[in-house]
């Protein structure tokens, strides 16, 4: 397959046209962080607000991805994808004319909603790559997107240093920020118009039930409601942080909790509504149509540990630079961009040895378990330390961190394919659900707290994964999964790209 990559046709377009739009929602995603101090001092915020802007730029794609999972499993890849591109210009533009704390806070929680990309490529590869081939396909897909935070980082200071003369500042990045948005919503149309949601001659499987993941026992669904419950209680405890520095009042607080137990229990009735006739025994499913969700538990369990780590490490190593080692914003920025420039290559890395290992189980476990080394070991960064090692201890962590998001998504499509985009869909939420908390505790504490928490928590993840995680079914198969048949009254038929039937 890698020989093969670099075809312009086929899977492989599909491939390159995927992360590059994946690369995009990066970019637009992460064009804060590289400006943090900078539109602090432009519109006199305080470090404590900067990083409340920070948490609000992951709280919606909390929420985003599972609705996202859920659009995509309906309409398929190609229009979600599209439609979400296009949207990116609008919280784009309103981060560019933000002039307030207030402005910039609804600005990012609304780009938080373009973070949830992510998902709509895991199905869209998922269609087009044999299980053997999974692994390698969705690293390159995750890690080459991925790559987009390094393109936010890296570039776009570069990008408002030499347009400075347009603001009659040092520094432009009102015209960056704008400029990803705009970019976006090109692309946007450019995808719509080159990929289908899958190979020709085959359907696309879409769930029988909406409005909630259809589970295959009574004991999955009940650990489904548990689950659920933690992503909830990650917007909760960003509305506690909002109070704190009175962007909310206490009451508007209450309220927002309110709004979340509401939306817990219309989510819990939604569940419940897709699957009473498992709870009630009515339905039965064979043993190759079950799964069981404390696998998909797990899952989001290490995209904590992994993405979440991601996330908060983005998000605050250009300021944690900075601040450490005395340097121009500027340079911290393009220093700090060392971390997501690994997903080039890390990400692929982990789908790719969790392809040829032989299992993904100890894959997942191995890797989680570097990522535990290499936080504790960051922790241990000062001002006295040669910047070359700082780098290099963050590069180590990087690494592990996103092998182990490559591995983790090498294991999510096998585990049910119609249902894949809301399984991608929960687990890239807790990988936000892991930036939130992460960054709450940086946001209290410091970036040696956070190192150490981050460590600790992957060191459990690699004792869970090593004794629970199971091997998924047909985890090497090295052809496509066999279509089911279908027929036009009662009549069997075979598609092709341009006529399609739905499954009776």
């Amino acid at each position: 397959m890698l020989k093969e990559m670099w075809q312009l046709r086929g899977k492989y377009k599909i491939l390159h046209l995927s992360w590059f739009a994946f690369f995009l929602t990066f970019v637009c995603w992460f064009n804060f962080a590289p400006f943090a101090t900078t539109i602090a001092k432009d519109l006199g915020l305080t470090p404590e607000q900067i990083k409340i802007v920070g948490i609000c730029n992951l709280a919606l794609t909390i929420p985003a991805r599972i609705i996202i999972g859920m659009l995509l499993d309906k309409f398929g890849p190609r229009i979600t994808y599209s439609c979400l591109l296009m949207f990116a210009a609008v919280p784009c533009l309103a981060t560019a004319f933000s002039t307030s704390f207030d402005q910039l806070v609804w600005s990012r929680l609304l780009m938080g909603i373009v973070g949830s990309g992510f998902v709509v490529g895991i199905r869209m590869v998922a269609e087009w790559f044999s299980p053997k081939e999974i692994g390698i396909a969705q690293g390159v897909y995750g890690g080459w997107g991925n790559f987009g935070a390094f393109g936010a980082e890296f570039a776009l200071p570069m990008i408002a240093v030499s347009t400075s003369f347009m603001a009659g500042s040092a520094s432009n990045w009102r015209l960056a920020i704008a400029l990803t948005g705009i970019i976006a919503a090109v692309y946007g149309i450019i995808y719509y118009n080159n990929v289908q949601d899958t190979p020709p001659g085959k359907a696309y499987r879409r769930p029988k039930k909406n409005g909630a993941m259809e589970v295959t026992s009574a004991k999955s669904f009940w650990a489904m409601i548990i689950m659920n419950f933690g992503l909830i209680f990650a917007l909760g405890l960003l509305a506690w942080r909002l109070e704190m520095v009175k962007f909310l009042s206490v009451s508007q607080m209450y309220l927002v909790w309110a709004l979340l137990a509401a939306l817990y229990a219309y989510q819990t009735y939604q569940a419940w509504r897709v699957n009473r006739e498992v709870l009630n025994g009515g339905k039965t499913f064979t043993p190759e149509q079950r799964y069981n969700f404390r696998q998909v538990a797990l899952l989001e369990f290490t995209y904590v540990t992994n993405f979440g780590s991601e996330l908060a490490a983005v998000s605050m190593l250009p300021a944690f630079f900075e601040k450490t080692f005395s340097l121009d914003h500027h340079i911290a920025a393009m220093l700090a961009a060392s971390y997501p420039f690994f997903n080039l290559i890390s990400r692929p890395s982990g789908g790719l040895i969790s392809d040829k290992f032989g299992s993904r189980k100890w894959t997942m476990t191995i890797l989680s378990a570097g990522i535990g080394v290499g936080y504790l070991s960051a922790h241990f960064i000062n001002a006295s330390w040669p910047i070359p090692l700082a780098i290099a201890v963050t590069m180590f962590s990087a690494y592990f961190a996103q092998a182990g998001c490559g591995a983790t998504f090498s294991i999510v499509p096998l585990i049910k394919k119609e249902i894949t985009g809301q399984i991608a869909g929960n687990v890239g939420a807790y990988g936000n659900f892991g930036g939130v908390v992460y960054l709450t505790i940086y946001s209290l504490t410091d970036a040696t707290t956070l190192f150490t928490t981050m460590g600790l928590t992957a060191m459990v993840c690699a004792f869970m994964c090593g004794f629970f995680l199971k091997e998924p079914k047909g985890s090497f198969a090295d052809k496509l999964e066999a279509e089911p048949q279908y027929q036009l009254d009662g009549v069997p038929v075979e598609t092709d790209p341009d006529f399609q039937v739905k499954r009776l």
